[in-house]
């Protein structure tokens, strides 16, 4: 009886799997002949590079999948977003109004992308598809194709980037902060009915169009976010970086964290996990001195991989959580 609710209890935790693989990929490379590289500060600090601005996009990215929808724009608002905060100080206004006006620019560049797909309901997709390109224009455009250093200074400069950890807490805290919202909140319970069944959603009386729009918000606010985090930390706003690979990452990380494509189900907490596990698996790779080229086959195998595991435990649980 005891073995059957400890049962009962794993299979309710969306996390379990992915938690499991991510620690079994890191006692690999731990415990493996280049462990004693693996196991260091410095190459931890690498990792984290890796996955803390996968992990920021892919919060916002888990609960648009979850709403039934998804932000093809996300990486290109991650490098555009800096350089609309470059025009601003370039105008002459001071740092902060310049970050916190940046910030509105990112948020609504989600609410173009939300109004376009509940006003006219075009899909999703193909919205912030054309998005993308919009914006990858524009990031050129507006930087002359060449790379700036950002303004900041000081203390400000540490919170956004340069302190050494700063970007591994802001990837925790919006993780953290997100995954109480789904599952303890009411915009939780809406955005979950919202991408199970919106039809039936809609005549209970959620609002769906709002609850979506403001999904497509958060998610291009935390894109925005972690362009400016990240390229802090770099030390230069670079408009090569981010794009197409910098929103693939994020997405693959929410679907191999556990969150489901045709939406209705996900988590948050899971999607930094999976974003753990691609860059141990990138740094892994580097240090065994593996094809880099391999990496994006192990990406490929792992989405699909998540995925029939996603269906077959959704399977178990409704034959023995019933």
């Amino acid at each position: 009886m005891a073995q059957q609710t400890f049962g009962k209890a794993l299979l309710r935790r969306r996390e379990l799997s992915i938690v499991l693989v991510t620690v079994a990929a890191f006692l690999y490379f731990s415990l493996g002949s280049y462990g004693s590289a693996f196991n260091t500060t410095n190459n931890y600090h690498i990792i984290m590079q890796y996955f803390a601005p996968w992990a920021i996009i892919a919060a916002g990215e888990s609960l648009l999948l979850i709403c039934g929808e998804i932000d093809l724009s996300a990486g290109f608002t991650y490098t555009f977003v800096p350089f609309v905060m470059m025009a601003f100080y370039n105008q002459g206004l001071d740092v902060p109004l310049s970050l916190v006006l940046a910030i509105l620019v990112s948020m609504g560049i989600g609410l173009v992308n939300g109004l376009i797909r509940t006003v006219f309901n075009l899909s999703s997709f193909i919205t912030t598809l054309g998005m993308g390109f919009f914006l990858e224009g524009m990031t050129y455009i507006q930087s002359n194709a060449e790379p700036t250093p950002p303004p900041l200074t000081g203390t400000l400069a540490d919170v956004l980037g340069g302190w050494r950890w700063s970007e591994l807490v802001w990837a925790l805290i919006i993780i953290a902060l997100m995954q109480v919202a789904l599952s303890y909140t009411k915009y939780g319970v809406y955005a979950q009915a919202a991408g199970g069944n919106p039809l039936s959603a809609a005549e209970s009386g959620i609002k769906v169009s709002r609850v979506k729009v403001a999904t497509f918000m958060l998610t291009s606010l935390f894109a925005g976010l972690a362009g400016i985090v990240d390229q802090v930390r770099v030390g230069s706003f670079d408009p090569t970086s981010g794009g197409s690979q910098m929103m693939f990452m994020a997405v693959a990380a929410a679907v191999i964290g556990g969150t489901a494509l045709l939406g209705g189900s996900g988590t948050v907490v899971g999607a930094l996990f999976g974003a753990i596990l691609l860059a141990i698996i990138q740094n892994g790779f580097t240090l065994t001195g593996v094809n880099a080229y391999a990496f994006d086959v192990v990406i490929g195998v792992a989405v699909v991989a998540a995925m029939l595991l996603n269906v077959y435990i959704s399977n178990l649980r409704r034959k023995y959580l019933r």
